[in-house]
């Protein structure tokens, strides 16, 4: 009896059998090198006071800024696949993106929409920030919308001035004017905010030393009275 082996369909069952087991295997690394839902829904959880005020810094209004936020995180979950070493900055992205959307910064606006920034303390994870933290916030939201978003995007995020540009839809030379009119309006705001502070300061003490000289005027005679 002779025994005939048909070589060609063991060599192409071979290659299917590889051919699935490698689909297997790519399927498995994306699953496991690229962020889901779940890792999104982690980092705006775990970083929902960085990223909230990251929105407030751009948008300069409370109402805005959560606005922001939420169109953020769902842009990031429903997105395109990012691997998940950049879905930290894939997040930020998405709330500056949005931000733009929402207050469509042009250069030399001057409309003065930073004044409407809140007037009562700045909070974060429920507590006040620090008064020289609050001067400096303060000082970004007293620019303009555009200086505000260069500052914001390329001094604070660290992006480059060409990606910023494109972010903005704006010409290099704006951001590059943009940045250094900026630094000098939060020069001069942080100087004069650190002075009123400082004066302020020097006010409580007062007021509080005229109280401990009337509570000793009080109390001398009674000492005296009784000695």
């Amino acid at each position: 009896m002779t025994l005939i082996v048909d070589f060609h369909q063991v060599q192409t069952f071979s290659k299917r059998k590889t051919e699935v087991n490698m689909s297997e295997a790519t399927h498995i690394i994306r699953a496991t090198q690229y962020a889901n839902s779940d890792d999104f829904c982690r980092i705006f959880d775990e970083d929902m006071n960085g990223l909230y005020l990251l929105s407030f810094l751009l948008t300069a209004d409370r109402g805005k800024a959560e606005q922001c936020f939420v169109s953020g995180f769902e842009d990031a979950v429903e997105g395109n696949a990012i691997f998940k070493e950049w879905a930290r900055s894939w997040a930020r992205r998405a709330i500056i993106q949005n931000a733009v959307r929402l207050i469509d910064p042009r250069p030399a606006e001057g409309n003065g929409n930073g004044s409407g920034r809140s007037s009562y303390p700045l909070t974060s994870g429920g507590q006040s920030l620090p008064a020289e933290k609050q001067v400096e916030i303060a000082a970004v939201l007293a620019l303009e919308p555009f200086e505000r978003f260069v500052y914001v995007i390329t001094v604070l995020e660290h992006y480059s001035d060409q990606d910023c540009s494109l972010l903005l839809g704006c010409a290099r030379r704006d951001v590059l004017a943009a940045r250094t009119h900026a630094f000098r309006q939060i020069g001069s705001a942080v100087e004069l905010l650190c002075s009123q502070l400082q004066n302020a300061s020097s006010q409580d003490r007062s007021s509080h030393e005229r109280r401990s000289s009337v509570l000793d005027l009080l109390v001398t005679p009674r000492l005296v009275t009784s000695a």
